[in-house]
């Protein structure tokens, strides 16, 4: 028997009532009159292949940002894994002949018949995949694409190349397999976190009084005109990338003699702002300007309106802050000194990733490169002997929150609180045998959470000894310094930050 016979009913064990529904459903298809239509389904079917069409979604949503970017990259993840299973496991374990060549009615297969089984359709398990993994992240968008997936998958019915139910097959594999990503990778909620109390802050109307400090190097290039069109009495001064930015942050404040200190820029402009606000006893107001911004979106200041807002009228909350003394420098008496950290802090792993990715960023771009990175770290690195609180262990990886991070059992993408007054002290142990197989097991699998190689605890305070040298310490993505004695601490409401009042949760 050659490639090309595939000798298989048409319907993979499917009883005659619903293989006479998918004969019956296909000649109704073949014989709809010639119209307009036909060129459009034709060309989406030519686009879908090898997943062009959703690339170019992808790259489209990615370049507008926000809760689109996500999706686009949800969507992707969810669309090579359907291809994989579609293409690479269900059509060699459940071989179907393709529709047979039409001898009457109107002719539309003016598509190449493909020599693989029909079943299912790799065309709409893709298309639904990447449908659904973007209405996951961002339902408005989901719901404009879901048409254009409907076609591309109508179209490989209406084109002769897959029997229906192909097509619903293939749509139920998409979807599922963009559903199951929730497993692995937690959908971020929209609710901003818990912060604290209301904490003292002036109300500056048009920005009277505010220093607002740019990171030239974030957002768009007409952000800080928004800014200075929006608060036109405040000081919008602008960074220079060359210099440190703690420097100029400390400079510039004291020239000013401000009533409130902004920042536009990503975390790591806000990490310093936050320490040079706390250092000269001022509210904070972010003007997020970076790729990621999980301050400002955990913060719930995503639009600049909701910051404008609460500096016009005064409304502020106090906001835990981490902070972290290498080598014995601190903690003293008045928590201050060490590093602030507005997200996360880390050492182990995560420090040399971050080291890679910007090596690699001006390359391949900040997301593969990051990926990319840490994959390059897990699969090299060496275990990081530390004792964490006086127990020795060995880990691959330790990560530290300030604040409450959500889920518990996957990779923390946001937090429910930053009032806790503790650190979300979570570390993969290596310590156990087959350590290093045990842990790609548990994230191919999405059963971190049951697995011992994953610890997490919530704690005020965390002492970690390296008992194997000095390491790297990053802080919100950037890595500070080395040592091989980190105190870290959760400071409560050390930081007041200009919020609405009326979007706590």
């Amino acid at each position: 028997m050659s490639r090309n016979e595939i000798t298989v009913v048409p319907v993979i064990f499917a009883p005659a009532p619903l293989t006479r529904l998918d004969r019956s459903l296909f000649a109704g298809s073949a014989a709809l009159r010639p119209s307009p239509a036909d060129p459009v389904l034709r060309g989406l079917s030519r686009a879908a292949d090898h997943g062009r069409l959703w690339m170019g979604c992808a790259a489209a949503c990615a370049a507008i940002g926000g809760r689109p970017r996500r999706g686009a990259v949800r969507g992707m993840l969810a669309l090579a894994g359907a291809s994989a299973l579609a293409n690479g496991v269900l059509k060699p374990l459940l071989p179907r002949r393709r529709p047979p060549a039409r001898q009457d009615g109107p002719l539309r297969r003016s598509l190449p018949t493909p020599r693989s089984s029909s079943f299912p359709s790799g065309h709409s398990a893709s298309a639904a995949a990447f449908t659904t993994g973007m209405a996951l992240e961002s339902p408005v968008t989901g719901a404009l694409l879901a048409p254009v997936a409907a076609a591309v998958a109508y179209s490989r019915v209406h084109t002769g190349v897959h029997w229906p139910a192909d097509v619903v097959t293939g749509v139920a594999v998409g979807a599922a397999v963009a559903l199951a990503t929730r497993r692995w990778w937690a959908v971020r909620p929209d609710e901003p976190a818990r912060l604290g109390p209301p904490g003292p802050a002036p109300a500056l109307p048009q920005g009277r009084d505010l220093l607002v400090l740019v990171n030239p190097g974030a957002g768009r290039d007409d952000d800080a005109g928004v800014i200075a069109a929006a608060l036109p009495q405040a000081r919008v001064v602008t960074l220079d990338p060359d210099e440190e930015f703690t420097a100029q942050l400390d400079r510039f404040v004291a020239e000013h003699t401000p009533a409130a200190l902004g920042v536009h820029g990503g975390d790591g402009t806000v990490r310093a702002a936050a320490s040079a606000a706390v250092a000269h006893g001022l509210p904070l107001a972010v003007f997020p300007g970076g790729t990621l911004n999980h301050f400002a979106r955990d913060a719930g200041l995503l639009d600049l309106e909701q910051t404008v807002h609460a500096v016009e009228r005064g409304q502020a909350l106090r906001v835990d802050l981490g902070r972290v003394w290498v080598d014995g420098t601190g903690p003293d008496g008045a928590d201050r000194g060490g590093h602030v950290f507005v997200n996360t802090a880390s050492v182990g792993g995560y420090p040399d990733s971050v080291r890679l990715r910007e090596r690699w960023e001006p390359r391949i771009g900040k997301w593969p490169a990051a990926a990319a990175a840490l994959a390059a770290v897990l699969a090299t690195a060496s275990p990081l002997r530390v004792s964490l609180d006086g127990v020795p262990t060995a880990v691959w990886l330790l990560f530290v929150g300030s604040g409450r991070y959500a889920p518990d059992d996957r990779v923390p993408m946001s937090r429910p609180r930053i009032d806790t007054g503790t650190l979300d002290v979570r570390y993969l142990r290596a310590d156990l045998h087959w350590s290093r197989t045990r842990l790609l097991a548990a994230a191919v699998t999405g059963s971190l959470a049951g697995s011992p190689i994953h610890v997490r605890r919530e704690a005020p305070a965390l002492s970690v000894r390296v008992r194997s040298g000095r390491v790297a310490l990053a802080t919100d993505g950037e890595v500070l310094a080395e040592g091989a004695l980190f105190e870290f601490r959760s400071v409560p409401g050390e930081l007041t930050l200009y919020r609405p009042l009326d979007q706590e949760p």
